[in-house]
């Protein structure tokens, strides 16, 4: 598909798809200048947010409606091990659950930063998590972080005084599945709030590009297992990878319309029920974390499934280190490994790949992949009620 010229894929209508796919690697370097270009605003930002707190801790909450708020998902795990714990307590909330039920979700009395994870900023639940946050929360800022200048989430911060916008322009998906906006923004956010020096942070992300651009090279040996005859994928994951997987199962059950069966979980955790979806006609995929007291969960649960012989094929997505799954795997072996909130940079993209395979192996149209129009790329049909006091 990434070798294909534009008259090809426009035929196969996977153009916008493709071409937002392929073009991450040189996004994520993009992302890294706008990271360092916005530094000292960043800077004095974080330091505004951390005196919310006074003398102790400030609630950095992220959110985000579908993908957006997966972005949230995948950057916790790794961000309360890696981001400054003494000042500020990192979660993950949909604008859906803050939107609709706010005091289950928001402290009053908790000094708050709400960042908001937008690709175009049009969504209503963008705008009215925001609102129902001003109007809940007795002290807070507003961190958006949006790949659409002129999305509504944008424009309406724009000069106000408790908030920061950040947008990753390059970012703005066009096709209906957010690709390079889900990594972008959790790589900007990444980089934000990690506690790392930036000449660490610049050789992550360039080693995360040079992986990206592996992922493009490798599509062949990546879309291989695709050619049988599957029905169902499943995608596992530890600690920020098990939060990526579900953005990865979502790609599957967006591109094909639902008509490939998809499931996620963590390996720990997909022996407490969730194993029966595996079938003979089901593909496996985990993705391995290069902590290694954790990769031997995520190892155990490849031969655990490998061994049952239940699986129509178990694949492991995987860095090469001291111990990898020797079975049927995707290897990156030319390089150190990344911490979790890099190396899914390239592992998500292997899972849009295959996405984007699946869906043309269903006769679907990745670009426009909802037959009914149901389902749109910004969230349509969507009513705010007023929040009573």
């Amino acid at each position: 598909m990434f070798s294909k010229d534009t008259v090809e894929l426009k035929a196969l209508g996977a153009d916008i798809t493709t071409r937002e796919i392929a073009q991450q690697p040189d996004l994520w370097l993009d992302t890294l200048e706008i990271y360092l270009t916005h530094k000292e605003k960043i800077q004095a930002f974080l330091a505004r947010a951390q005196n919310l707190g006074g003398e102790g801790i400030t609630d950095v909450v992220f959110t985000g409606a579908g993908t957006s708020a997966y972005v949230g998902d995948t950057l916790v795990p790794y961000l309360r091990r890696t981001g400054n714990a003494s000042a500020f307590d990192f979660k993950a909330i949909p604008t859906t659950d803050i939107v609709s039920a706010p005091y289950n979700f928001l402290r009053p009395e908790r000094p708050c930063v709400l960042v908001s994870f937008a690709r175009s900023g049009n969504s209503p639940e963008s705008l009215a998590a925001v609102a129902r946050a001003r109007s809940v929360v007795d002290n807070i800022l507003f961190l958006n972080i949006t790949c659409a200048p002129d999305g509504k989430l944008a424009v309406q911060s724009e000069g106000a005084d408790d908030a920061l916008t950040l947008l990753i322009p390059g970012a703005n998906d066009q096709g209906f599945a957010m690709t390079g906006s889900y990594s972008c923004m959790e790589l900007l956010s990444a980089l934000i709030f990690d506690t790392a020096d930036d000449a660490q942070k610049t050789a992550w992300v360039t080693q995360a590009a040079r992986m990206g651009r592996l992922v493009v090279a490798r599509e062949d040996e990546i879309t291989s297992w695709l050619t049988d005859d599957f029905e169902r994928i499943t995608y596992l994951g530890s600690s920020s990878l098990g939060a990526m997987a579900r953005e990865a199962q979502l790609k599957i059950l967006e591109l094909t319309a639902g008509k490939i069966a998809t499931s996620f979980d963590t390996p720990m955790g997909y022996r407490h029920g969730p194993k029966s979806f595996v079938n003979n006609r089901t593909l496996v995929f985990v993705f391995v974390g290069n902590d290694p007291y954790t990769r031997q969960y995520d190892l155990d649960i490849l031969h655990e499934i490998a061994a049952d012989n239940i699986a129509l094929h178990t694949v492991a997505i995987q860095q090469q280190a001291e111990t990898i799954f020797e079975g049927d795997a995707i290897t990156f072996a030319e390089e150190a490994l990344l911490p979790e909130a890099y190396v899914a940079l390239p592992f998500i993209m292997v899972a849009q790949t295959i996405s984007l395979f699946t869906s043309l192996k269903v006769g679907n149209t990745p670009d426009t992949p909802s037959p009914t129009g149901t389902v749109n790329r910004v969230v349509k049909g969507v009513t705010i009620h007023e929040l009573e006091a």
